[in-house]
């Protein structure tokens, strides 16, 4: 079971992001990459905590070396997930990532995502503007 004053502070920190984005005026309707970040010493921990939560269904990045301002090193990668900006299953993928990091000894480091411009328009994987009425008959 994770540390219940992290689960605490992390809560809090959800909810802080996610009121701080929908003031900015970021759509509240939009899908949203939700990016948690693991940091580690070890890379075979690292890789260990990825692979498990690749398992759960997370989409894990590529670790990266990331020198810190104290000039150690560290290992880092992003478990990945898609959602809605929902408080309430963002803390439980909060606390099951937590429970995973502190599994292989690794930093559960937060999470983050991006501005969503609600007037902006849809674009598919490869970055082509999507039409709606667009019955998929080429002429």
């Amino acid at each position: 079971m994770a540390n219940e004053a992290l689960l605490e502070e992390q809560r809090e920190e959800t909810r802080l992001i996610i009121e701080e984005l929908l003031d900015d005026g970021s759509d509240p309707d939009a899908l949203y990459t939700i990016e948690h970040h693991l940091s580690c010493d070890s890379f075979d921990a690292l890789e260990k905590a990825a692979v498990e939560a690749f398992k759960l269904g997370y989409e894990v990045t590529e670790p990266e070396e990331l020198d810190l301002e104290d000039g150690t090193k560290v290992m880092c990668c992003d478990i990945l997930s898609e959602g809605a900006l929902n408080a309430e299953l963002i803390d439980v993928q909060v606390e099951q990532l937590i429970d995973l990091a502190a599994k292989y000894n690794v930093d559960y480091d937060g999470w983050g995502t991006y501005f969503e411009d609600p007037d902006a328009e849809d674009e598919d994987d490869d970055g082509e503007m999507i039409d709606d009425e667009d019955n998929g008959i080429r002429h």
